[in-house]
């Protein structure tokens, strides 16, 4: 079976480039394209999620997640099990040419990367929008299009994942991360 890769760029004529990304909550703080700097300061922010958290849906369900630093410090891997029962999911996070990348590996099966594209001032709230992906055959095939991640405390992370079908994006769900205590 031959895997599809599909990018952003070519369905730019199709698909019309969508405004600056809405907070995930109302009174968070308006975005702005991101800056290699504040790309730089959010992937230490992940990389300080290292250790054991435990999520909440707001579908009700909950999950263990686990971050880790790996590679030399050039990837944070968060491990993702029981949102979808008895499954795991993996999304990696690193830097490249200033930019903050992810890549999630979904039950979808598909691999969306992810670019950070937009942030608050201060840095707390950080979006991620569609770059391409494996394991899609077009660009309106299902798939995780977007995140905002919103860092409320060292021990509290928001995530808001937005999904995209049939040229639509909707809210999927919203799982607040609250870390473990050490040796949990």
């Amino acid at each position: 079976m031959r895997s599809s890769i599909f990018t952003a760029a070519a369905f730019a004529a199709v698909v019309a480039s969508p405004a600056l990304p809405t907070p995930a909550h109302a009174g968070d703080a308006p975005l702005s394209p991101i800056t290699s700097e504040q790309a730089l300061a959010a992937y230490d922010r992940l990389k300080a999620m290292d250790g054991s958290w435990t999520g909440t849906s707001t579908k009700g369900w909950t999950e263990t997640v686990t971050y880790r630093v790996i590679a030399r410090e050039s990837c944070v891997l968060e491990t993702s099990f029981d949102a979808h029962p008895n499954e795991t999911m993996l999304t990696l996070f690193h830097l490249h040419e200033g930019a903050l990348l992810l890549t999630h590996y979904c039950v979808a099966k598909n691999q969306p990367r992810l670019k950070a594209t937009a942030a608050s001032s201060d840095g707390g709230t950080v979006e991620f929008t569609f770059l391409d992906a494996t394991g899609i055959p077009s660009r309106d095939a299902g798939h995780m299009d977007r995140l905002v991640i919103t860092f409320e405390a060292p021990d509290q992370v928001r995530k808001q994942w937005y999904w995209y079908s049939a040229g639509k994006e909707s809210p999927m769900e919203g799982i607040a991360l609250n870390r473990l205590p050490a040796g949990s």
